[in-house]
């Protein structure tokens, strides 16, 4: 029983997900994401790299094209971490269009881990400063809440672990501009399923619902998550 739960919670995250696409949904968009972080042995330092490939429909149409990597210095007992980064953004609108709206981000970041009994906790603030094609500057606060429930193991981290992962992010900005910008910027709430292909390697298959002042989006997500090390 407690081998076929989390592949049942799987499967009915793919055809929850892939019913709402067979219904041509305009309201469901697709994120394939991948997150690295490359570890020096034996230092609390790191390098961390992510793409994600953002699309208005599940495959075809990009909405935005995300790169973003950073310097991460972590605490010896994994409690905090602070990165400090680059953000490079391609943004498009749906259809056939050839216009795109360039961005480039430097952003800090601290993340705070605990845990309550077998529960994982996380805390992520991050502030941004945003560069939007010929907008005037602007920036951005984030603060995101995840929770990640072990299904079949004490750790996530085991091999072989599944897991669920929920968040709830909040996203503030820094300035008014114009009417077309205010202070409240977007919600992501999100529930998936993860499981631990080895020690180091993960991956994850969940849904966000995206709210903002103008309209609300459903995402499917697709993520990879790799730490690496390098040799001693």
């Amino acid at each position: 029983m407690k081998k076929t739960l989390p592949l049942s919670l799987f499967f009915i995250f793919l055809i929850s997900g892939f019913s709402s696409f067979g219904q041509n949904n305009p309201e469901l968009g697709s994120w394939y994401m991948y997150f690295g972080n490359f570890r020096f042995q034996e230092s609390p330092w790191a390098i961390h790299g992510e793409i994600q490939y953002r699309n208005h429909n599940i495959v075809g149409d990009l909405e935005q094209l995300l790169i973003r990597t950073g310097l991460q210095y972590n605490l010896k007992d994994g409690s905090a971490s602070f990165t400090l980064g680059y953000g490079n953004i391609t943004t498009q609108p749906p259809g056939e269009s050839t216009v795109s709206v360039p961005e480039s981000r430097i952003y800090q970041e601290a993340i705070l881990r605990q845990k309550v009994s077998k529960v994982g906790i996380m805390h992520r603030f991050r502030y941004e400063q945003r560069w939007v094609d010929s907008s005037p500057f602007r920036s951005r606060f984030r603060y995101a809440l995840f929770l990640n429930v072990p299904l079949n193991s004490k750790s996530l981290s085991e091999k072989g672990s599944w897991y669920l992962q929920l968040y709830d992010e909040l996203f503030i900005n820094g300035e008014k501009l114009n009417g077309l910008v205010e202070y409240f910027d977007r919600n992501r709430l999100y529930g998936g399923l993860g499981y631990r292909i080895q020690n180091q390697l993960a991956v994850q298959v969940g849904f966000m619902e995206q709210k903002t002042n103008r309209f609300s989006k459903n995402q499917l997500q697709f993520s990879v998550f790799h730490q690496l090390y390098s040799d001693k």
